[in-house]
């Protein structure tokens, strides 16, 4: 009796094993699992509701689309249909869009529900932003929500030139949001440059212009206006720089960023700012990025209060070589990508690893911004 139990099910389990109907069911079961599994894994990803889509102006640099633009899917059960969906969405997704912003420098998404400040606050809340305030800065720009506030409103017959932003001081943010509120008739785009491309370049063109950029480093020289002054594209002035109405508060936060400063006669404040480097090497990726603003504050940074030449020099006094600034801004022209804006469209920048810049355009234009760590 005790053989019969326990040669009976081993003998069972052999004919089943060789039965080809159940060799078929168990393979079949197999491939039922792992599907199932994809499936899982396509819909916690979130590959069904939003899908990547080629733009015309996109490049490819280093077999990797930049930037990555993101859509969403018209095809998908699932829709986004409305700005508490793309929340919702971005949400769920954040890590995984974080990953992808690290692998291609910038992320644009196009084509989703969002229709003003209030609904790009909620987006950029959604992505789990670290608001840093906008203290040091040069632009004049004006408050809309805790987090978002419009971009430079220099007139839009100037230009603003490539630039990390905030690189002039130490606490700068490490991503950027953008969002087109009002798109342009014409002009007025936020073009992007990987900045590991333009050390290679500069690198390949001008190695003992880089060895002394890492060798000496470089300052910041800005005379800033009591009020702000929206004529100029460094127009903001001190008290709106610093938060401050309060010369003794300024000149704290001044040291606080190791700036040096001087009051002027006529009430303006000259700041120069600590010796900062011109090209770091991003810990993430082990590249080297060009990350500085000196082609923005050798080419915009002046103004009836700012001479041309004086923005930026190297740490002992030294300018910048003017051929070597030209053919930089040729050089950042050869790799930008101008996407056109369009009504709700949003663009997320690594601020480690692309610089941007702003074309001049045609009114009306309103592109809002926040900024985070």
């Amino acid at each position: 009796m005790l053989l019969k139990t326990f040669f009976f099910p081993c003998y069972l389990n052999i004919l089943l094993d060789q039965s080809p109907f159940f060799f078929y069911l168990k393979r079949t079961a197999r491939t039922l699992g792992i599907c199932l599994a994809l499936i899982i894994m396509s819909n916690s990803a979130g590959d069904s509701r939003v899908k990547e889509i080629r733009i015309s102006e996109q490049k490819d640099f280093d077999d990797l689309v930049f930037p990555l633009v993101l859509s969403p899917n018209p095809e998908a059960g699932d829709k986004i249909k409305t700005a508490e969906d793309a929340c919702k969405w971005l949400k769920s997704q954040s890590g995984s869009i974080q990953e992808k912003l690290l692998k291609h420098g910038a992320v644009f998404f196009r084509g989703f529900p969002l229709n003003d400040a209030q609904d790009f606050d909620k987006f950029v809340t959604s992505y789990g932003i670290n608001p840093l305030p906008y203290v040091g800065g040069a632009a004049v720009r004006n408050q809309i929500t805790s987090k978002v506030f419009t971009a430079n409103e220099a007139p839009p017959d100037k230009p603003i030139p490539f630039h990390h932003e905030m690189a002039q001081v130490p606490t700068y943010p490490s991503i950027l949001f953008f969002f087109c509120d009002v798109a342009p008739p014409s002009g007025g785009q936020t073009p992007i440059v990987l900045s590991n491309l333009v050390y290679k370049a500069m690198l390949e063109k001008y190695p003992q212009f880089i060895a002394d950029l890492e060798q000496k480093k470089i300052q910041y020289t800005r005379i800033l206006p009591e009020a702000d002054d929206p004529s100029s594209a460094i127009g903001r002035g001190w008290k709106s720089t610093f938060l401050t109405n309060d010369k003794a508060e300024a000149e704290k936060k001044c040291l606080e960023q190791g700036t040096s400063f001087e009051w002027l006669p006529n009430g303006c404040l000259k700041t120069v700012t600590a010796v900062l480097p011109a090209i770091k090497e991003d810990i993430r990726t082990g590249k080297k990025v060009w990350f500085n603003s000196i082609i923005a504050a050798y080419l915009g940074w002046r103004d009836s209060r700012n001479p041309p030449g004086k923005a930026v020099t190297f740490s002992d006094g030294t300018p910048m070589p003017d051929a070597i600034m030209e053919d930089l801004e040729k050089i950042l022209d050869q790799l930008a990508v101008d996407v056109t804006w369009e009504k709700g469209d949003v663009m997320l920048v690594d601020n480690n690893q692309a610089l941007h810049a702003r074309r001049t355009f045609t009114l009306p234009r309103r592109i809002l911004a926040s900024l985070g760590k």
